[in-house]
């Protein structure tokens, strides 16, 4: 006997089965595989490049990532069912947030003479479900308020303020256009080229404002003569103003057009190509906490309905930044270079807390947010003075500056006895004539053996550079590292870190007696040292400078630097530098501000040559202890040394 089996139902696809291919095809973005499985009806309703851009575009437009659908509970005895209704859920992230959604899909038996098969009733509500019966989605985003940064006394150094935009009615440049044009462009540091695109962009119409550049309202001068030209016209807008100007632009920075390059490195979800972006300093520096995180709503729109609300993720404001600095002294320091090159720190030795950084010459930050000429960026390049470096973050050397630190680590290690004197004559010594031609040189005679009070008030490099002779390189170079040289600067700001050479150690007896007395290769910055005389007054602790309010301030950045007689012999000395008759500091000794602290000439001269620049340094506090001022002008060879800045320290201080 012959059977012929003519068909087996467990041949046949289910609808679980073809939701299962979907699904797989859905979560892997296939959506041209999706399309075949779609039933007649709804292709002749959907072509299949409608569905496939829809799909894409929508995905693409939302910053749609991390899909997941997931088939739901089902039953799955449909044996004599042509319609199934099959459950899923689907979840995704986009930029408005987390979207979620539960839907059903529809199953169509179909039967040929070659096959059964399941074909999907697809609707756009696949996509979304308030898609089913129309609509069109759209973003709305809002751009969060950058935040603003403040000084200790909530001065502002950078604010969000109310500006003019500024810009022409093309209508209104009469007969004399191009001519008012050239006047226009030069006023803005634009070209003519550029308003020309501008106005003939193709939304402008002859009345219409186009708008060309923002101005501060400060820039009274400019905006008079913007205003003279006819077709120029205002509005007004919120923009970044920088209130403290050059006096606080290597610290804040300042804001600018993002760049190709930076975009490429940020959150795409939070920039566009049009938008500004830290460039220098804080700004830079704390750029993600300033910017804040735009506000994004997902909507559905349908004709005659109330929007419909997918997802939202609210606008997080920028961050105020609050930080520990003195916007006053801060703008008194820097007046005081009146442009000449150079750097100055400011902190309180008790708290930490930074009260000045400043860098000199500088640019202005408010000019380069609202744009500058290229010949005005090419002159600030090529200034030889460098107002583009940012002076407080670099090192430098800290000539005679540094003799306090030295004392310390021969008193700390007893190789030094203060009340020794020592019988130095003339202006030159070396040890002996194993140094060859090189000998120490000293700027005035001692009236008689020298001790450690003596060397300090006349700043005697010949006393030091025996001292630095006696306690050996080892000593030395192991008491600098106690201060921190030569190790990371604990520090908000990016400081470059103090050295003692380019090898980290002292090479021969004539390197050791230069970085006794802060010449040889011992780089610091201006911040180090003033921190670096925090022990004399903090109990022999060294503080941990910090730079915003919230910081955790009185921190010991290094324990027991000095004991309490070492800091208290030098605390005495130092005042004596300023009080003393011959006193390098002695100019200091005016009125009630009874200060104490180090002058240093640091000679940057070459070898074999007979002069060279020098770089003047006066480290100060007055009588209160509230304040450690480390102050440096470069080029003071013809301005007095270290006397030119210790005029400029009064003259701040009093």
């Amino acid at each position: 006997m012959m059977i012929i089996i003519l068909g087996c139902s467990k041949d046949e696809v289910t609808p679980e089965e073809k939701m299962e291919q979907f699904v797989s095809m859905w979560n892997d973005q296939k959506f041209s595989n999706m399309y075949d499985m779609l039933s007649e009806k709804a292709q002749s309703s959907y072509s299949e490049e409608e569905v496939i851009n829809r799909y894409e575009k929508i995905y693409e437009d939302l910053g749609i990532q991390d899909l997941e659908v997931k088939m739901g509970n089902v039953d799955s005895n449909h044996k004599n069912e042509d319609v199934v209704t099959l459950p899923f859920h689907v979840s995704m992230d986009s930029v408005a947030g987390p979207i979620s959604f539960d839907y059903e899909a529809t199953w169509m038996k179909t039967e040929t003479e070659e096959e059964k098969n399941w074909k999907l009733d697809w609707d756009p509500g696949f996509i979304f479900p308030e898609l089913k019966n129309g609509g069109e989605i759209s973003l709305k985003t809002e751009q969060p308020l950058r935040g603003e940064i403040m000084d200790r006394n909530q001065n502002g150094l950078a604010i969000n303020e109310a500006i003019y935009e500024i810009g022409v009615v093309p209508e209104k440049f009469g007969e004399d256009a191009e001519e008012t044009k050239k006047k226009l462009a030069k006023l803005l540091n634009m070209n003519v080229n550029s308003i020309d695109q501008a106005i003939n962009a193709e939304w402008v119409e002859p009345s219409l404002f186009v708008p060309l550049k923002k101005i501060p309202r400060t820039d009274k001068a400019l905006l008079d003569e913007l205003f003279a030209l006819e077709p120029v016209i205002k509005r007004d807008t919120t923009g970044r103003i920088y209130p403290y100007g050059k006096a606080a632009a290597h610290l804040i920075g300042y804001i600018g057009k993002i760049t190709a390059e930076e975009l490429d490195e940020v959150d795409s979800s939070q920039y566009s190509s049009n938008d500004m972006i830290g460039k220098r300093g804080i700004e830079q520096l704390f750029e993600k906490r300033l910017k804040g995180e735009k506000g994004v709503q997902i909507i559905i729109q349908q004709e005659g309905k109330e929007d419909i609300i997918l997802a939202e993720k609210k606008v997080k404001h920028g961050e105020m930044i609050q930080l520990s600095i003195d916007a006053e002294l801060q703008k008194d320091i820097y007046t005081s270079y009146q442009d000449k090159a150079g750097t100055a720190a400011a902190i309180n030795p008790k708290t930490g807390e930074t009260l000045a950084l400043v860098s000199s010459p500088a640019f202005d930050p408010n000019q380069l947010t609202y744009g500058i000429s290229q010949d005005e960026w090419n002159t600030l390049q090529n200034n030889p003075q460098s107002p583009l470096l940012n002076r407080f973050a670099a090192t430098f050397a800290p000539g005679s500056a540094i003799k306090p630190i030295t004392a310390a680590i021969g008193l700390e290690a007893e190789t030094l006895d203060p009340n020794k004197g020592y019988p130095i004559h003339g202006l030159t010594w070396q040890k002996d004539d194993s140094w060859g031609n090189y000998k120490v040189t000293r700027v005035s005679k001692s009236n008689g053996p020298v001790d450690l009070e003596d060397a300090l008030v006349r700043s005697d490099n010949i006393y030091f550079a025996m001292q630095a002779i006696e306690m050996g390189s080892k000593t030395l170079v192991h008491g600098l590292q106690s201060f921190g040289v030569e190790e990371e600067f604990p520090f908000t700001y990016p400081i470059e870190a103090s050295s003692i050479s380019k090898s980290g150690k002292i090479d021969s007896e004539g390197q050791l007696a230069d970085t006794s007395f802060g010449q040889g290769q011992l780089q610091m910055s201006a911040l180090h040292l003033a921190t670096a005389y925090s022990p004399l007054l903090n109990d022999g602790d060294m503080i941990k400078p910090v730079l915003e309010s919230d910081e955790a301030k009185s921190t010991i950045w290094k324990k027991d630097v000095m004991s309490s007689e070492t800091f208290s012999i030098l605390k005495d000395d130092l005042r004596k530098v300023v009080t003393a008759a011959n006193g390098t500091a002695h100019s200091a000794d005016v009125g009630d501000l009874k200060l104490a602290g180090k002058t240093g000439t640091a000679e940057l001269k070459k070898a074999g040559e007979e002069s060279g620049q020098e770089n003047g340094w006066f480290v100060v506090y007055p009588e209160s202890e509230e304040l450690i001022l480390s102050m440096m002008v470069e080029h003071t060879e013809d301005l007095g040394g270290s006397h030119f800045v210790v005029d400029k320290v009064v003259d701040i201080l009093q």
